[in-house]
């Protein structure tokens, strides 16, 4: 549109329109590429620090390394949590059991085998391995399926609601210039081209394309923020949803406690005695996992006397590591005595695999019981005599909640967030945890709201403060619960059994140390533990909205003050108020500065965020409208106080749309004065600076018929007298809207 407004100056001999309508086109052409520069960038960042690692065999040494640096011929290991980083052939290991879905769209989970091979991009639901890489990158054939869809893409709210604005902007340019056209053609026969070009140049100037740019960099931007802060986007639409965001489901492990568990008590059963109990933990464990509960074990017997070398004498033939459906972990283990299994995991699991349950099951679910009500965590341990597995004992392990955690929680509830602690550990752990962080105790568990309909189910889990006892499928129901609701729900996790609930959750987060699979399902990786860091994602998207927010309600203002001003001036009063090159100007000194809103300083909302139209509509339609009012009062000083001729009025309308323009950036800001918070340096600057070259060109006459520093002057006084009475009546537009 605006290169045809470029010919058409050409052909009738405009030949100053046509270098300024030109000029407006390479700086369109600039502006873009910078901002889509500037996005990528951002987000090519952001993926860097999303990259999938993976442990390989170099040099004899197992180390992690990103996945990106994989090449064919490597030996790499995987097990349950991961993402497979490459095609894979299996090598040694008992079996696998491998999540193609996003490949297949199978849902059932497939086994694998030595000689089979585990493609790129599936998730690793059970088991370990060693496995030779034989395909990297775009060579694999998730690469090669990536590519076939490469152009297929859904559509957010964000996305919605920029086609919203577009389409509400563009359907009434369009009818305003075709109204102007007819009236122009038919009733005065003004000559077609010239109305043409000036009707063309109208409509550019009226159509936000830098819309969607400027808000994706907003977005962009503001994620490379979040980064650094500790919270990497992996999809930018996520910022609106976290902003969105009423209640969160909070894994308590590593988010709301530490992770660092200590092993606070031993209990063995029977004629086991502690020594025992350790020994037969710590073979049931393994070193090179890192897992927090084998740690604490290892630990503990590392720091018992004489132990470790008794350990020492057994060698472990065969591990089978731990499994959240199965519960527990078990390992084959040659000694002095011969060979024999141990087992550790869930007391309830361990208790059922043992030959002598029945006559300790009380005794250990009353030991179960107590160590919960400390807030405790109980393992318990097997071990096979004579072919049969025996209880040996329990341990008690404790996690300590975050210093932080309770009072982030305050400041969630503060904001309008309601958290509730999700966990598949005992009631009366959860119920103590939850006391000592400050969140309610209707602690329930999925007995409480499965077997009810939907109706009840929701209510029923949107008046809990937690869950406890729960598995993946209770995880995924809870969401589907709250969502049903009408709820905006955030939901923490980092385990692979947690993948169906990041992906149902509005805003999925895997939390710090989280599992390839949890960091691949999820909107948002944090790399900082505990439950702080969410309070920050939480205001920085609230931010980030309402900036996004803000360019929407100018860009729908603008164009209706600029838009109707012009429009009513020609088919009312016969009067072209600005002429064609007046109007690319315009649109050049309001879009520039505009693009620094993605770093204005805003005040973060208190209530969750979202995309409600009608009152951006309201409210940009307000003032716009005022706008139009005092654009015409405009008119009415230069004719008749000033006496102004018709280029002169011209130049003078001109600057005092100039003037109003950027204000009206001050204006669409927050609900409340435009001092409150004063705007960012960057924005004024940008602001300050091309209003001064606009007053230049009007005063010494480039392009435009001069009109002199008194009248500059005068436009600049009227422009913020108005600016300062309109920031007044919209703080009163807004107080009437909230009624």
């Amino acid at each position: 549109m605006i290169e045809a407004a470029a010919a058409i100056s050409g052909v009738i001999h405009r030949w100053e329109d046509f270098v300024i309508i030109s000029l407006l086109l390479i700086l369109n052409a600039v502006v873009g590429f910078w901002q889509e520069h500037k996005a990528d960038n951002a987000i090519e960042l952001l993926k860097q620090k999303m990259a999938l690692n993976a442990r390989v065999l170099r040099e004899g040494q197992w180390a992690q390394i990103p996945a990106r640096e994989l090449v064919p011929g490597d030996i790499v290991r995987i097990r349950s949590g991961d993402v497979v980083p490459a095609d894979l052939k299996l090598l040694e290991g008992e079996y696998l059991q491998v999540d193609e879905s996003a490949l297949t769209g199978e849902s059932l989970p497939v086994e694998k085998k030595s000689d089979g091979i585990a493609y790129s991009g599936s998730v690793i639901q059970k088991g370990e391995m060693n496995a030779l890489v034989v395909a990297t990158g775009m060579n694999t054939y998730f690469g090669e399926t990536t590519k076939l869809v490469a152009g297929i893409k859904s559509r957010s709210h964000f996305q919605k609601a920029v086609l919203k604005i577009g389409n509400y902007l563009i359907i009434t340019a369009g009818c305003v210039v075709a109204i102007v056209l007819i009236v122009e053609e038919l009733f005065r026969h003004t000559p077609f081209l010239e109305t043409l070009q000036f009707a063309l140049v109208l409509i550019v100037a009226a159509i936000p394309a830098a819309l969607p740019a400027v808000m994706s960099v907003s977005m962009a931007v503001g994620a490379t923020q979040l980064a650094g802060k500790g919270a990497i986007v992996s999809k930018l639409v996520s910022i609106e949803e976290m902003a969105g965001m009423d209640i969160l489901c909070s894994d308590k492990t590593g988010t709301i406690t530490q992770n660092k568990l200590k092993l606070s008590e031993l209990v063995p059963f029977g004629d086991f005695k502690e020594n025992d109990l350790l020994i037969y933990g710590s073979l049931a464990s393994r070193e090179e996992d890192n897992d927090p509960i084998d740690n604490a074990i290892l630990q503990k017997a590392k720091d018992t006397e004489s132990l470790e070398d008794k350990i020492k004498t057994y060698t472990v033939k065969k591990f089978t590591p731990f499994d959240p459906v199965i519960k527990h972990t078990e390992a084959t283990v040659k000694g002095s005595e011969g060979e024999f299994k141990v087992a550790k995991g869930a007391p309830q699991v361990i208790l059922g695999m043992s030959s002598n349950k029945e006559e300790i099951r009380q005794k250990v679910e009353e030991k179960v019981n107590s160590m919960a009500s400390k807030g405790y965590r109980a393992l318990g341990v097997c071990a096979e005599e004579e072919r049969k597995y025996r209880f040996v004992g329990l341990f008690g392990l404790y996690d300590p909640p975050h210093e932080d955690s309770a009072e982030t929680i305050k400041t969630a509830n503060s904001l309008n967030v309601d958290v509730k602690m999700v966990t598949g550990d005992h009631v009366a752990i959860a119920k103590e945890i939850a006391s000592q962080v400050g969140l309610g105790t209707n602690i329930i568990t999925a007995d409480d709201f499965k077997e009810k309909s939907d109706s009840e189910a929701q209510k029923v889990v949107e008046k809990a403060d937690g869950f406890a006892q729960v598995f993946p499928e209770h995880k995924y129901k809870i969401v589907e619960l709250l969502q049903k609701k009408e709820h905006i729900v955030g939901m923490t996790g980092d385990g692979v059994n947690d993948v169906p609930a990041l992906k149902l959750a509005d805003a999925g987060i895997a939390v710090a140390g989280a599992t390839d699979a949890a960091k691949s399902a999820a909107d948002i990786v944090f790399t900082s533990p505990g439950l702080s860091i969410i309070i920050n994602a939480i205001q920085q998207s609230r931010m980030i909205f309402q900036r996004m927010k803000s360019y929407a309600i100018y860009r729908i203002a603008e164009t209706i003050r600029v838009l109707f001003f012009i429009a009513t001036s020609i088919l009312v009063l016969d009067f072209y108020p600005i002429t064609a090159i007046m109007i690319v100007l315009l649109a050049i000194f309001n879009d520039v500065p505009i693009m620094t809103i993605a770093y204005d300083k805003v005040k973060y909302s208190q209530k969750p965020e979202e995309w409600n139209m009608r009152e951006v509509v309201k409210v940009a339609t307000f003032l716009g409208v005022i706008g139009v009012f005092f654009s015409f009062s405009t008119i009415y000083i230069g004719i008749y106080f000033f006496h102004l001729t018709f280029n002169v009025l011209q130049s003078f309308i001109f600057l005092k749309l100039v003037a109003a323009g950027n204000l009206t950036i001050f204006l669409s800001r927050n609900r409340g004065h435009f001092w409150s918070p004063p705007p960012g340096k960057l924005l004024l600057w940008a602001v300050v600076i091309t209003k001064v070259i606009a007053t230049l060109f009007v005063v010494y006459g480039i392009y435009i018929t001069p009109i002199g520093w008194g009248l500059a002057i005068f436009d600049w006084a009227y422009a913020l007298a108005a600016f300062v009475f309109i920031d007044f009546l919209k703080v009163k537009f807004y107080e009437r809207l909230e009624r």
